[in-house]
């Protein structure tokens, strides 16, 4: 994923309202929103390059999501990202415990930002970061820096979420990551890519002939463990592909 931006409100019939756009290649082959042949529990998309995910969840409302950290300088990392949030929906540990054994082999990736939760703990660890850390109730965003850095896209895309939460909808989730328009110059971050590609990157929903927004992911966890989910797929400058609607309980 590239982009995240999600209500975290503990206690709450909705804990976890979420919306976030994967962006890519779109040439990367990858399955669309699914069960898993080999654990039936776990819904997730899936990279067919490497076999990992971005975004899914588990039994037991168990969710976990992934987003690069953007530094044209790092060396690539020996294992894929996409194992990350796999691993978590996977297993049986709690988000803190798997947390923390991902901290001590993170140097085997490269930079990530990882959220692991449940109906009643959500976790975050940014890769350069010494130790994860829980999420007290707030609204966020995360895209390829740290936790809730101001980037243009992120602010736009938090204020458009929280107008979703009265009585949150998937359309209007999906609906909030839907914005094309770029970024002014002046508010473009550095991140080392050029400025015309920080241009391109600086939308919510990203268009292009060869990457952008591959797929958006609405997801509405419930207290009780139950999940809503509806994710949008995409192809070359930004057509529409198909959609996948889940209620899991």
């Amino acid at each position: 994923m590239c982009l995240i931006v999600f209500a975290w409100r503990p206690g709450h019939a909705t804990p976890l309202v979420l919306a976030a756009n994967r962006d890519e290649f779109y040439a990367r082959p990858s399955r669309p929103l699914a069960a898993w042949p080999e654990a039936p529990d776990v819904h997730a998309g899936r990279d067919l390059e490497a076999g990992g995910t971005w975004l899914g969840v588990g039994p037991g409302g168990r969710f976990a999501a992934v987003t690069n950290i953007r530094d044209p300088r790092q060396p690539p990392g020996r294992r894929s990202r996409g194992e990350l949030p796999a691993g978590f929906l996977l297993g049986a540990l709690s988000p803190e415990a798997y947390l923390e054994q991902v901290a001590e082999r993170a140097q085997d990736y490269s930079g990530f930002n990882l959220l692991a939760g449940t109906p009643g703990e959500l976790w975050y660890y940014h890769a350069r970061e010494t130790a994860p850390r829980r999420l007290p109730a707030g609204l966020y965003g995360l895209s390829n820096a740290c936790l809730d850095t101001p980037w243009p896209k992120l602010r736009r895309a938090k204020a458009a979420l929280a107008e979703c939460l009265g009585t949150p909808q998937a359309e209007c989730l999906l609906a909030a990551v839907h914005d094309t328009q770029p970024a002014a110059d002046a508010e473009l971050p550095d991140t080392g890519v050029g400025l015309v590609r920080e241009r391109l990157l600086s939308s919510v929903f990203i268009v292009s002939a060869n990457y952008g927004t591959c797929s958006s992911t609405a997801l509405i966890l419930r207290a009780d463990g139950s999940v809503e989910l509806l994710e949008r797929s995409f192809g070359p400058c930004g057509a529409r592909l198909g959609e996948v609607k889940l209620d899991l309980p």
